[in-house]
Parts: structure tokens; sequence; C-alpha cells
């Protein structure tokens, strides 16, 4: 495919995104700027439940009763959840990276020499964060569990 003509109508809106980037931070920050909107099929209880921070506090309050690693995470926020709250290895590892770079959790390779399973154990910074987090997630939790309670009240009785 040929790029368009200098001075095209398709040139002209690029260069108008690229100054409106430049002028909001840098692509990043006008990434984190903007919320995505809802994708169809999305569950409207666990893409909430992401959004409100649930996952990072369930990460912080897995790892703060003793070192985990990305798998068993998984398969525990799924059991603790019975499903409801699904995790991938696309959504764990990436969340893993960053609460590491944000130094709330530190990572340790099982087997450095062979890099298999990496443990990770909560930083003061992180039981300061999962202290932060039980309190600002409760009221949501609570809103969805009540929430839950009524609609089978009022379709079971």
């Amino acid at each position: 495919m040929t790029p368009p003509p200098k001075g095209s109508k398709r040139d002209r809106s690029r260069e108008a995104v690229r100054n409106a980037v430049k002028q909001t931070g840098g692509i990043e920050r006008a990434r984190g700027a903007v919320e995505p909107a809802p994708r169809k099929g999305t569950d409207p209880f666990s893409g909430e439940m992401r959004r409100r921070e649930v996952l990072p506090l369930l990460v912080l309050h897995l790892i703060s009763q003793g070192p985990s690693y990305g798998n068993q995470l998984m398969e525990r926020i799924g059991g603790m959840t019975e499903g409801v709250l699904s995790v991938n290895p696309n959504t764990m590892s990436p969340l893993l990276r960053r609460l590491e770079e944000e130094g709330l959790i530190e990572g340790q390779w099982e087997h450095p020499e062979r890099r298999t399973r990496r443990f990770y154990s909560l930083t003061k910074a992180g039981r300061k964060e999962h202290k932060r987090l039980l309190a600002e997630v409760r009221p949501f939790l609570e809103a969805v569990g009540h929430s839950i309670d009524e609609i089978v009240r009022a379709v079971y009785g």
C-alpha cells in the first residue's frame, strides 16, 4: 500500500493526531486518560471488578499469605470466585510485572539458572497498598453482593 500524498486529508488527520498526543503529554498518558468502551460479550460483573482494582487487591491479598507464582494465583482467584473472575496469563503476567515495577511485590525465580516459576512476595510498599485497596474496594464489593442478593430475592423469592 502506498502512503498518502503529503497534504492529503489522511496525512493532515494523522498530523493532527500526533500534535494532540504531544499536547497531552505522550501516548502513554493519553491512553491512561481514555477509558476503553466495553467490548461486546464482556461480562459486566468481571469487567467492572477488573476496573475497580479488585484483581490487584486479590493478587496482593493472596501474596500477603505467602509467596505465590502466576499460575497459582490464577487458580486461587478462579476457585475463590467460583469462576466469576477468571484470569488468564495475558492478564496476570502484565499485572505482576506492573506490581513489581511499582515496588509492591518482589519476584524471585525458583531456579534462577532455568527461569522456571517466579515466586512473588509482598514488599513493605505492597503491604501498604494492600491495606489501601482493602478499604477502597470494599464498598464496591458490598454493592455487588447486595445487587446479586436482590436479583436472587426478586427471581427466586
